[in-house]
């Protein structure tokens, strides 16, 4: 077949923004929690077409795939406002979290969900049940003074109704990740307080269950000091296991006798920093074998890994992503997806060595031709240090660009921004590769996947690290011949766009950007955001207001002077992360200095999208408004966008 000479970034794509909007929705593995009981395999679903509500959906143990809570209800919870967490399963019944009113609700077998907790400021999270005492074990977010922080605490709720819990622990800023040991009487936590975050310090406790409910005996056993410990779970035979990256590395340790021992020391991380509740990479197949997720550099692998220490061994599977590890009658359930695999919920039979996919997304529109394929990079950046990411190349079989021509280069800078990026199927990245524009997803200093000093790399340095990270990938790719070196964009959202605003400002590399509910103003988030986050800019830029001169120094809203190129912005007026009033400031600021601006806001969305419709209006208008700065003659027919002073 003869392709077509076009120029990069005028490519007609099957991949549309309907297509790569519906898709995008479905693709975040950290929307898959899964849960199991007896035969059965639970797991939350997105669902961007019903108003992006979650849905709990079911597979028996005889195949049978079905939709457990009904339309009205949506699984999810708004503890440290990101969630997580929102369900668990036992008997044969299911508690959740329901979005619109906060409310736990019990549903058993295909009856109506019935609350158990009354109206009221609360928010549950993190659930366990106490089987013997038909109590459930959660973390709770009062909100009942208005305009004071929340209290986080730990409570025991009745599975037949209660008010609001009864409070097991408190005085801590943060709790999660409770854990009740196989026989009912000891229970394992993790606990923080203001300023740390839980991929900073986190310290883990332990305590007796009393006959009623009660804790006593409560004891920190591990971590604080400048540890990050991750998920405790106890093995069916009563060993207490954690993730501690006391190692530089998030690996796995246990608890006995009042000792703790590393299990099997690997330059790989198997934990993830805490955004979310109900977090699992590993679980226990038998009392001698976990089965654990592990990353190398933003790849993910299976390992199992023998309680007495003995070699791991690595489990060859398709994926390049692993998470929401669980268990059930000796096989692992997991979310896992790779670049032309979407999000799947798969099991392994360890014993028989055979993988079966209970479930896979569908992606309607997704060709796999039109798919590409992430190339792992190192790249040279400040310090004499090396930065990581991926890099797309355009990838259209259907086209050609001619010679002499490069191709615009779009620079990802993710969220977080503790967090990383992966090498997944990303119909977002499709939907501009299959265009003709380059591609680099830059896991920028600070990112987790490359151990504890990869990621301290950020400690007082953001704004600075990770905008010298996303603009020395763009230099060394212009450099190495394979992007225009004029056509260079950043785009990102949340964290991500306050790199990208920071980059647009403090440097000269980028001639476009694209901020999707980014922070133009590090003091304004300071005082502005909500508690988990609150204190999360003293660890990342300075104590706040000590340090109110470092802050200023990098708010590129106050230095809207240095813009020189246009700007899209994007915005959930829902938004309580980042507040509508930062995109709207720096909008403003482009304004009066008469600079190319386009913005587009959404009634109902917060932070992050997850409505298809608001997902395909974002990319049409981003796609228009690179086309329009560029020059770029778009060959497909899609709404355009307003842009200001172009």
């Amino acid at each position: 077949m003869t392709r077509r000479i076009a120029p990069y970034g005028s490519w007609t794509s099957p991949i549309t923004a309907d297509v790569a909007g519906a898709a995008d929705a479905l693709r975040r593995l950290g929307d898959y929690q899964i849960g199991v009981d007896n035969g059965d395999v639970y797991w939350t679903e997105p669902r961007p077409q019903e108003g992006g509500r979650m849905a709990l959906v079911r597979r028996r143990a005889n195949g049978r795939i079905e939709t457990v809570t009904p339309q009205g209800f949506n699984v999810r919870d708004r503890v440290h406002e990101y969630g997580g967490g929102a369900f668990t399963v036992a008997d044969g019944g299911v508690i959740f979290s329901n979005f619109a009113d906060n409310r736990l609700y019990r549903q058993e077998g295909d009856t109506t969900p019935q609350p158990i907790t009354a109206e009221g400021p609360w928010h549950f999270a993190n659930m366990v049940v106490d089987r013997a005492r038909r109590h459930l074990i959660c973390v709770r977010e009062d909100h009942s003074t208005p305009g004071a922080e929340c209290s986080n605490v730990l409570v025991s709720v009745s599975l037949d109704g209660d008010e609001s819990g009864r409070i097991l622990a408190s005085g801590a800023d943060f709790y999660a990740s409770p854990a009740l040991d196989p026989s009912g009487r000891r229970l394992a936590w993790l606990q923080w307080n203001h300023p740390q975050m839980p991929w900073t310090e986190t310290a883990l406790w332990l305590a007796d269950v009393q006959p009623d409910g009660a804790l006593a005996n409560m004891r920190q056993i591990a971590g604080g000091h400048g540890e990050s410990i991750f998920q405790p779970r106890w093995s069916p035979d009563g060993t207490l296991v954690f993730v501690s990256d006391r190692s530089d590395w998030w690996n796995l340790y246990c608890w006995r006798d009042g000792k703790v021992d590393a299990l099997h020391p690997i330059d790989a991380e198997i934990g993830m920093p805490q955004w979310v509740m109900g977090q699992s990479t590993y679980a226990f197949i038998s009392p001698d074998t976990i089965a654990a997720a592990y990353n190398r550099r933003g790849m993910w692998s299976l390992g199992l890994f023998p309680m007495d220490g003995q070699p791991f061994t690595s489990v060859n599977t398709p994926y390049t992503e692993i998470t929401a590890v669980q268990a059930i009658h000796g096989r692992v359930v997991f979310a896992a997806a790779a670049p032309a695999i979407a999000p799947s919920i798969a099991m392994l039979d360890t014993a028989a060595d055979r993988l079966d996919v209970l479930y896979t997304v569908a992606t309607p529109g997704i060709d796999e031709a039109y798919l590409p394929t992430p190339e792992p990079v190192e790249f040279p950046t400040d310090g004499g240090r090396t930065a990581h990411g991926f890099f797309y190349a355009p990838h259209n079989p259907d086209y050609a660009a001619p010679d002499s021509e490069r191709p615009p280069l779009i620079v990802i800078s993710h969220g977080g921004p503790t967090s990383a990026t992966t090498a997944v199927m990303r119909p977002d990245v499709a939907f501009w590769t299959s265009r003709g524009f380059a591609v680099l997803d830059v896991n920028y200093g600070g990112s987790t996947g490359f151990g504890r000093a990869y990621r301290d790399r950020l400690n007082g340095q953001w704004g600075i690290v990770d905008v010298a990270d996303c603009a020395n990938g763009a230099r060394w790719l212009a450099e190495g011949g394979r992007v225009d070196p004029n056509r260079l964009i950043i785009r990102g959202g949340s964290a991500g766009g306050y790199t990208t605003l920071a980059a647009l400002t403090f440097t000269n590399v980028f001639k476009a950007g694209a901020s999707y509910y980014g922070i133009g103003d590090l003091e304004a988030l300071a005082r502005d955001t909500h508690k988990f986050e609150a204190r999360y800019l003293d660890g990342l830029v300075a104590p706040y207001p000590d340090g109110r001169d470092v802050y200023i120094e990098r708010s590129p809203v106050h230095f809207t002077e240095r813009l020189s190129c246009p700007i899209i912005f994007f915005q959930g007026l829902d938004d309580k992360v980042v507040p509508p009033n930062q995109a709207e400031a720096m909008v403003a600021a482009l304004r009066e200095k008469g600079l190319p601006v386009a913005y587009l806001a959404f009634e109902g969305e917060g932070h992050g999208f997850r409505r298809a419709d608001t997902n395909r209006r974002a990319l049409e208008a981003e796609l228009t408004f690179y086309a329009r700065v560029f020059g770029i003659p778009l060959s497909e027919k899609i709404e355009s966008v307003e842009i200001e002073n172009l």
